[in-house]
């Protein structure tokens, strides 16, 4: 835990480096800009669409109708803005993700080499395509298993432990990828990813605990309709800050992993010393005793 908590300093420190401020606020631009102009001219329309589907779905208008007779009518002012919470919610944390991948993973291997690994050789062991390949498989991934635990979200305690261990599994598995590979060989990014799979899951957690921390927000500004467009890039912009400083992490730790890996295959590699033998000892005469050498004999 030593190791990942150094991660952790050296990345938070990395957050305030000016280059990577200005880069972090591009995905903010890219998406803020995007989920703005979404927000502004489809936020009514989205929510009248689900409280509409509420109330028309045979299944769930006795519910929706009892709930709201029981808040005394407030259940239907909050349900529509809640569920399109819930579903946008995960979408701008993937996309921020994927953004931050795109834009900065290079930049931030390359600015934690050269400051802190100049020496550590780049094997070039992952293709661009190998990555985009990663990364769309493992989002698949996350996104089907969080659409098949949302009942498990009316649990209290199940929605609190659920959904940051899915964005954990998931940052980890992107993360730890654009860390290794333009240094680490297919081979090798394997070996760190095997001996160090604990450390870096608990990385990938207490990152996906900080992603879901903006959502608190976004359940507490539901009740705000008229400022939910203007709120949308300020989330975004947290989300994006959360996994910058979790690239950060990952980059740290993992690079300091492949270079203790290397360092220990290299001392098994090096051949063990041989010692010279010892010098046999001078005989009378000027002659040298070996092991097939014996004393003079002295004829009569």
């Amino acid at each position: 835990m030593s190791k990942v908590l150094d991660a952790f300093w050296r990345a938070l420190g990395y957050c305030l480096l000016p280059r990577v401020i200005f880069l972090s606020l591009l995905p903010v631009l890219l998406l803020g800009s995007l989920a703005f102009g979404l927000a502004w001219f489809f936020w009514d329309p989205a929510v009248e669409g689900v409280r509409q589907f509420m109330v028309d779905t045979p299944l769930l208008a006795p519910v929706t109708a009892w709930i709201d007779r029981f808040t005394g009518g407030a259940f239907r002012s909050v349900i529509g803005p809640l569920v399109v919470v819930v579903l946008t919610v995960p979408v701008l944390i993937v996309a921020s993700l994927l953004l931050v991948s795109t834009f900065m993973g290079s930049t931030v291997v390359t600015l934690v080499a050269r400051r802190r690994f100049e020496t550590l050789e780049r094997r070039h062991g992952g293709r661009w395509w190998q990555a985009l390949w990663w990364s769309l498989g493992s989002t698949a991934l996350a996104l089907a298993v969080m659409v098949i635990s949302l009942p498990l979200w009316v649990i209290p305690p199940l929605a609190l432990l659920v959904p940051p261990l899915v964005w954990g599994w998931l940052t980890y598995r992107v993360m730890v990828y654009d860390a290794l590979a333009d240094h680490a060989t297919h081979e090798e990014r394997l070996a760190v990813m095997r001996r160090h799979r604990m450390p870096l899951l608990v990385i990938g957690i207490f990152s996906g605990y900080l992603g879901a921390a903006p959502s608190l927000i976004w359940a507490m500004g539901a009740l705000a309709l008229p400022m939910m467009p203007l709120l949308i890039p300020v989330f975004v912009w947290l989300y994006t800050l959360v996994f910058v400083l979790a690239s950060l992490w990952f980059t740290h730790y993992s690079l300091a992993a492949l270079d203790a890996l290397r360092r220990e295959q290299t001392t098994e590699v090096l051949p063990p010393a041989v010692m010279p033998a010892p010098a046999a000892p001078a005989l009378p005469g000027g002659s040298t005793a070996g092991p097939d050498s014996f004393p003079p004999i002295a004829l009569p």
